[in-house]
């Protein structure tokens, strides 16, 4: 067992990791945050068996919107300070403070590692809207940023530096502050890996209490309905794409089918742990991913070698911009495209926050920071200018079914571009392949997070228990689709979504507290 800080400003504690553990039938669970957690998705299991999907998706859409509406102002300086936080901590000089002490060494290489978090972050976001969202935005689909007027230069300048803003520096900043917070608290003060330690500066022992198990089963909730909620929708848009490269009809049979494939390949994963399962599929990730994205960049070489630099220039011009939320008068874009995504990013930070910190021992705060932040930024500017500069090449040069009649399905949408391209279906089966083992590496590394924090912060919970939350995953999202389809896992993504309001609370006193904790560490 380890001991917990033993050196601060305020009172320390002796509590250990564990000590309010449950252990039965092989499982070794946090009382009372399994029991309730499990409890709480009961119920909603319950409750979407008998409650019509179509009233629920209206009543939970109705929360969402009001709070989007009404506190936009907040998600968007919140992300805000997020950025400019983690970038102060890089150039600070708790930049050289270790993860686990001085003498603490690496568990993974830095390839492996970068690849662990980039696939856990966002891997499969950019897969589907790469091009969605820059065709969206230059042709006004929904609403165009900064009101710029749809289908000029200017819009398709616009259209990927506001695509590189939604997946640039904030989103990896929010996911940053969770994660260097846990790893923080976890390694350097020997508390346990679950949300409560990080507020242990301000808490001091109530966070052993009840304020505590309500932080940790907020956390489980959300990261739970968020994975089920992307595992659901997910198998929707990867039934598309094999339908639209295979012929094999896109129904409930074939989403059920990858649903309950995904599952079990993620649940053997999580049974060969870290080092031979989630790092391996990581791997196997970003080798896919690189292959695609080299072969889709030189096909198209002669539009996307110009398109990077454009790209980054339009995210630089309008970072600040687009980070203003008063006095806009694109606010339907603004509330319906940036508060949505940042609402979403936060409630989806308990989840990518673990898992990062999990797998992130021995890294220096600057280092670490830099990788989270810098490193993801960077390649996403060269995904997001490849296959957006291509997209909107064949919408502007009328190629193709973009070109024809624009965005017309999100989940098909890169499929579509592919097709009027040189081996375009072997671009298309690559990029099916490539989805699938997204959603393992997702749906595996979910399962890793929820068990930890469920049973007490442990990283070595018994092989059952990992079974356990990664078959929860699917049956969720298949309950889901066979009761409601669509509308039910939309339902719970409003609802998921909701929850960020409350997060967005939590994350700026996670600030707080990190600081007030890393000023009683030494930095070598």
């Amino acid at each position: 067992m380890t001991k917990g800080i033993d050196k601060y400003s305020i009172d320390s504690t002796d509590y250990t990791v564990g000590q309010d553990n449950v252990q039965k039938w092989g499982f070794d669970v946090h009382n009372p945050v399994f029991g309730i957690s499990a409890g709480l998705i009961l119920l909603f299991l319950l409750a979407a068996i008998f409650l019509d999907p179509h009233e629920t998706k209206t009543a939970l859409d109705g929360i969402k919107w009001s709070i989007i509406g009404t506190f936009d102002w907040l998600f968007i300086w919140a992300g805000n300070i997020f950025v400019i936080f983690c970038l102060g901590l890089i150039v600070s000089p708790y930049g050289k403070i270790r993860l686990g002490g001085k003498e603490a060494t690496t568990d993974f290489s830095f390839l492996s590692w970068l690849a662990m978090l980039f696939a856990a972050g966002m891997g499969i976001g950019l897969m589907f809207w790469s091009v969605a969202e820059p065709v969206a935005y230059y042709t006004g689909w929904y609403e165009t940023p900064l009101n710029v007027a749809a289908n000029t230069p200017e819009a398709a300048k616009l259209a990927l530096g506001a695509t590189m803003f939604h997946w640039g520096l904030h989103p990896w900043a929010i996911y940053g502050v969770v994660a260097l917070s846990l790893a923080f608290f976890a390694y350097n003060k020997g508390l346990p890996l679950s949300i409560r330690s990080i507020f242990y500066p301000i808490l001091g022992d109530k966070a052993w209490g009840w304020a505590g198990h309500i932080v940790d089963i907020l956390a489980v909730l959300a990261t739970l309905f968020g994975l089920a909620t992307s595992l659901g929708l997910g198998a929707q848009q990867a039934a598309s794409g094999i339908h639209h490269v295979f012929g094999i009809e896109a129904g409930l049979g074939l989403q059920i089918i990858v649903i309950i494939g995904v599952t079990l390949l993620a649940t053997i994963s999580v049974v060969r742990g870290l080092d031979g399962g989630v790092k391996v599929i990581s791997n196997i990730n970003m080798i896919v991913a690189f292959l695609l994205l080299i072969l889709v960049a030189l096909i198209g070489y002669a539009i996307t070698f110009g398109t990077i630099p454009t790209t980054l220039m339009s995210y630089i011009e309008n970072i600040i911009p687009l980070s203003n939320p008063h006095g806009r008068t694109d606010e339907a874009w603004f509330q319906g495209w940036t508060v949505f995504y940042w609402a979403w990013w936060i409630s989806w930070s308990p989840f990518v926050g673990t898992f990062i910190a999990r797998v992130s021992k021995g890294r220096t705060v600057r280092e670490f920071m830099t990788a989270v932040l810098i490193v993801p930024t960077l390649v996403t500017l060269v995904w997001m200018s490849v296959f957006g500069g291509l997209a909107i090449d064949q919408v502007v040069n009328k190629v193709g079914e973009l070109g024809a009649n624009g965005l017309t399905d999100v989940s098909l949408a890169m499929f579509q571009m592919f097709d009027v391209l040189p081996f375009g279906t072997v671009l298309s089966t690559i990029a099916v392949i490539l989805v699938l083992v997204f959603f393992i590496t997702s749906s595996d590394s979910g399962s890793m997070v929820i068990d930890s924090i469920t049973a007490g912060g442990k990283m070595d919970a018994p092989v059952p228990q990992r079974i356990f939350w990664a078959l929860m995953e699917g049956a969720i999202a298949i309950a889901l689709l066979w009761v409601g389809g669509t509308e039910a896992i939309q339902a719970l993504q409003a609802g998921a979504i909701s929850t960020a309001l409350p997060f967005t609370f939590v994350l700026l006193l996670m600030c707080v507290s990190l600081l007030k904790g890393m000023s009683t560490e030494e930095r070598s």
